[in-house]
């Protein structure tokens, strides 16, 4: 089971996850980027999917990590 989550250590809160993914990124009280709760990657379709990957992969400071 793949799990995505936020280094809150990393993020900068700059948005483009939340923009390119919102059905999986929001926004914390302190304006950091986190994974939804409801947000479960192996039950997510595809294109949602692809989009929490491009959101990874565009994340200006690789903030945005997986583990399986």
């Amino acid at each position: 089971m793949k799990k995505i989550y936020v280094d809150q250590d990393v993020c900068i809160g700059c948005g483009a996850c939340a923009a390119i993914a919102p059905d999986a990124y929001e926004f914390n009280d302190e304006g950091l980027a986190q994974v939804k709760k409801e947000f479960k990657y192996d039950e997510a379709s595809s294109d949602l999917q692809n989009d929490v990957m491009d959101a990874l992969e565009g994340c200006p400071t690789g903030a945005i990590k997986e583990e399986d």
